[in-house]
């Protein structure tokens, strides 16, 4: 890069736009992941489902063996 010549595009110059094109890669593939990692949380998996069952059967048990 030997001096500020070089094309204008939008008014930028070529690396300025390289710079900005990249950065809203970027931020693009960031944001999918994160929307990605946040609905994947956010669903219940079958083995907290599982636990959740055993636990209220648990306590359903053990209300019907103290209050006999």
């Amino acid at each position: 890069m030997a001096g500020s010549g070089g094309k204008l595009i939008l008014g930028m110059s070529e690396v300025t736009a390289k710079n900005v094109l990249v950065a809203g890669g970027l931020s693009a593939f960031v944001g999918s992941v994160y929307v990605y990692t946040l609905r994947a949380v956010g669903q219940t998996d079958e083995l907290q489902a599982a636990v959740e069952t055993f636990e209220r059967e648990k306590a359903i048990k053990e209300q019907s063996t103290s209050s006999t």
